[in-house]
């Protein structure tokens, strides 16, 4: 989607947040485990690394190089308290139903001074990117990939994608949300004018 640089950004992203080898970290909405092999691979071999996702289908589409999967959502953590040094979540906030709920549960099974981020692509402030974004992303995506795979689902897939794109929880909601549950320095960075965001906190 992003012509192959979206393992360069998360992989970016992780280490500007502050994940070091040998940390314990939680990555929620793990997909297929793009986030959390970057994760391991960051975090080496005295590190820990477990993903989490509702769906067992994703879950069964991660590589076998991650062993420690497990099926579950983001409001309800199977963990104990004070677990993991870091939690990351990688494009799904807009699918939480309580995003207070979650970063809750991110609070409760982080140890103090731990960080949680949230990666999102978002709408951009400008106007020409967002209407390039919507070409690319309903159109041009949606009909290259059912083209490629003879599959029609795909684009309306990629029109899904775009619809949860455009009412994508605002940023300041997001972050006054991880403030009010108890996190500190909560804050957003933003890239391509707030075509991708990064949200990070941490336990006090």
């Amino acid at each position: 989607m992003i012509f192959g640089l979206g393992k360069w950004y998360r992989r970016r992203a992780l280490r500007e947040a502050g994940l070091l080898k040998g940390m314990r970290i939680l990555d929620v909405a793990c997909g297929p485990g793009l986030v959390t092999e970057l994760a391991a691979e960051i975090t080496g071999s005295s590190g820990y690394v477990i993903g989490l996702d509702p769906s067992l289908g994703m879950l069964r589409a991660a590589p076998d190089s991650l062993p420690n999967l497990v099926q579950g959502v983001a409001e309800t953590l199977p963990f104990r308290d004070s677990s993991f040094d870091f939690v990351s979540m990688g494009y799904a906030l807009r699918h939480v139903s309580d995003l207070r709920a979650a970063f809750r549960e991110y609070l409760r099974v982080l140890k103090p001074g731990g960080v949680v981020l949230a990666l999102e692509i978002s709408q951009p402030q400008s106007s020409a990117l967002l209407y390039l974004q919507r070409l690319y992303v309903n159109s041009i995506l949606g009909t290259t990939f059912a083209f490629a795979t003879g599959n029609r689902k795909l684009h309306t897939l990629m029109a899904y994608f775009w619809d949860t794109t455009q009412q994508c929880v605002p940023p300041a909601t997001i972050v006054n949300a991880l403030k009010e549950v108890g996190f500190a320095h909560s804050s957003v960075k933003e890239l391509f004018a707030g075509l991708l965001r990064d949200y990070r906190a941490v336990k006090p």
